[in-house]
């Protein structure tokens, strides 16, 4: 799991790869299409869409000439669960934190 979390903050790093898997939260889209606001060479923007799709955040197929790409369901689910964990021990931590400035403020306050 940490492996597949690491590969999908990795594949998301990248500004132009978090503007393909924006664009294709509405839907799914030619090659063609999700390339066109890029500045750069169809063959970087394809590496792009590999380490997309290595990180299982997308999959494509191809009908005739026309390659189609969409978002995996669940592909976020494994960021979801560890950042949900994270949460988790950070609400605990500062709740416990907020406990102890009341007590200190309750046993020790400060002249004003």
């Amino acid at each position: 799991m940490a492996n597949q979390i690491e590969s999908l903050f990795q594949a998301l790093a990248d500004p132009t790869r978090r503007a393909v898997v924006e664009h294709l939260a509405q839907g799914p889209a030619s090659v063609g299409t999700l390339h066109a606001p890029h500045a750069m060479a169809l063959p970087t923007f394809l590496r792009h869409l590999k380490v997309l799709e290595d990180s299982g955040l997308v999959q494509s197929r191809k009908a005739g000439r026309v390659r189609t790409v969409q978002l995996r369901p669940g592909a976020l689910a494994a960021a979801e669960d560890w950042l949900a964990a994270q949460r988790t021990v950070w609400d605990r931590r500062l709740d416990r934190l907020q406990t102890l400035a009341e007590h200190i403020e309750l046993n020790d306050p400060t002249p004003e």
